[in-house]
């Protein structure tokens, strides 16, 4: 089907949803069930545990007898309460990673306490409207010093249905901060996929919502999937990639196929570039990433490098371009803010 559909199924056994785009699946949102009773985006009172003096960080006690580590300890002591949120799934062995800089997720609005001022989204470009909004965030906020950021889709929204959102939203944001003393306890839930995808799909707004038990068969959303549990990505005219997650890092390979020419492996090459932030997005994959690009001369990298930045540019995820090594791949970092899709389905066939 051409146009954006927004997929509400199953995977895994579990709630899930999924954005396609003209037959492509561009976003994937999985539960996290399987693998933590914290999922991303839940907010809970940890305890300070262990500062850690020579990273700057610290290990806090979670619900559930849960270990966190948050990179900021600012302000923080042994046996300190504190409020966080959980930024994503902990690596085997690891403790769940967290921030101290809380977000209250509204379809129209973000709410962010420590963060003061009322910010309109840079989609919103008509100088009226962002003034409008900007005057509506300022009227519904009052005299509470919470940050607001009015998202694109509020350009197009009913005022009253925003201002409603806004205030809903800080009241929330005040009954948790006022909740900061006691014992390790969740306080807010993550989103489920539904209703996430409900927050966040909405702008554009789609030309099809489909659900039902067969929904991802019916989109060729578990094909899909199938495709990003293997290794190998086809790039076309015989060229392929292989990502593969390793404890340390995750390491792509390209290649050009029978073909070794010079042109061949620089197609190959802008290919992988421009489809890796759905990849690794798909994927669930982050932290350090290595790719060996196919061979080719160096005068052809910052082409490879301007294909890189404008495809990572769009995606919203934070994403750090380090450059060429001295053996000739290619470093990068990006944050670690998906549910790793392989190991969802590894937990999956556990359970099975």
């Amino acid at each position: 089907m051409k146009g954006r559909q927004v997929v509400l199924g199953r995977l895994f056994g579990q709630e899930a949803a999924a954005l396609v785009e003209d037959g492509v699946l561009v976003d994937l949102l999985p539960s996290a069930e399987a693998l933590t009773p914290l999922a991303p985006g839940a907010i809970c009172r940890a305890v300070t545990d262990r500062l850690m003096k020579g990273q700057g960080g610290a290990f806090l006690r979670l619900p559930d007898g849960q270990t966190g580590y948050l990179r900021d300890r600012k302000g923080l002591g042994e046996g300190k309460p504190v409020l966080v949120q959980v930024t994503g799934v902990a690596e085997p062995g690891k403790a769940v990673p967290l921030t101290s800089r809380l977000i209250y997720r509204g379809r129209h609005v973000l709410v962010t306490p420590g963060a003061p001022g009322v910010n309109v989204s840079r989609r919103v470009r008509d100088p009226e409207i962002r003034d409008a909004l900007q005057d509506l965030g300022e009227t519904a906020r009052g005299a509470r010093e919470h940050g607001l950021i009015l998202r694109g889709i509020s350009a197009e929204a009913d005022p009253d249905e925003v201002a409603a959102e806004i205030v809903e939203l800080l009241d929330l944001a005040d009954q948790i901060g006022a909740e900061a003393t006691g014992a390790p306890e969740l306080l807010l839930d993550a989103p489920a996929p539904h209703e996430l995808a409900w927050l966040d799909w909405g702008d554009p707004e789609p030309d099809a919502v489909e659900e039902g038990e067969d929904s991802f068969e019916r989109c060729g959303v578990l094909d899909a999937v199938d495709a990003l549990l293997s290794p190998r990505v086809l790039l076309g005219g015989g060229a392929d990639a292989w990502i593969e997650q390793t404890r340390a890092l995750v390491a792509i390979d390209v290649n050009t196929g029978s073909d070794n020419s010079p042109a061949a492996s620089l197609k190959a090459n802008i290919a992988l570039a421009r489809d890796l932030p759905r990849q690794l997005r798909l994927r669930g994959l982050g932290g350090q990433i290595v790719i060996d690009f196919a061979p080719m001369p160096k005068r052809d990298r910052g082409t490879l490098e301007q294909v890189l930045q404008a495809a990572f540019r769009s995606t919203g995820a934070e994403v750090t371009l380090t450059g060429w090594t001295a053996m000739g791949l290619f470093e990068m970092n990006r944050k670690r803010d998906r549910v790793p899709l392989r190991r969802l389905a590894e937990a999956a066939s556990e359970v099975r």
